[in-house]
């Protein structure tokens, strides 16, 4: 069997990836998690299902030629179901970008450790980012909002409980940062 992908014509896309401008050559069919992973080295994004389904490559993007993104600091997308061309010049905020500008854990990787809202933690990124987007929009969310912003991630290991006060945690810990 022949290497067709040398053949196959390739695009620079350029990005910035947690605050950081990326680029790489890429062929036009290089799905945006396959380019943060193997093209950039971001492993925290996983691949699961590979059909959009479990969530746990979710990412944040703000930009890429999106009008209805002004004002939006990162709109949770499935980055397997998205080819990396098609965010040339977007912004795209990583579970690894989740962290505060000094590295220590953010106020929702922060909650995860402090009520044990991970397991295995292969989808830990994927929830992550959904959440952060989350509180973004309801910084103060019910039990039930909060188990509603997480029902499009899959996790096969908790049960869900734990990530549900991960989740009102985080809002309590950024409600602490914004008044203190």
């Amino acid at each position: 069997m022949s290497d067709t992908s040398a053949a196959e014509p390739r695009h620079e896309v350029n990005l910035v990836v947690n605050g950081v401008p990326r680029s790489a050559t890429v062929p036009a069919r290089r799905l945006l998690s396959d380019f943060l992973r193997h093209d950039l080295g971001l492993t925290g994004t996983h691949t699961g299902c590979e059909h959009g389904v479990c969530g746990a490559c979710t990412v944040l993007v703000t930009g890429a030629g999106r009008s209805d993104d002004e004002g939006v600091s990162g709109r949770p997308i499935r980055s397997c179901l998205q080819f990396a061309v098609m965010y040339d010049g977007a912004e795209i905020t990583t579970v690894e970008g989740c962290t505060r500008p000094d590295g220590e854990l953010g106020p929702v990787q922060q909650a995860f450790q402090d009520c044990h809202g991970l397991q295995c933690g292969f989808c830990t990124p994927g929830f992550v980012t959904t959440i952060t987007a989350y509180l973004e929009e309801n910084p103060s969310p019910s039990e039930e909002e909060a188990r509603e912003a997480i029902s499009g991630n899959l996790c096969r290991c908790t049960g869900y409980q734990n990530i549900v006060a991960s989740v009102l945690r985080a809002a309590e810990l950024k409600s602490e940062e914004v008044g203190g």
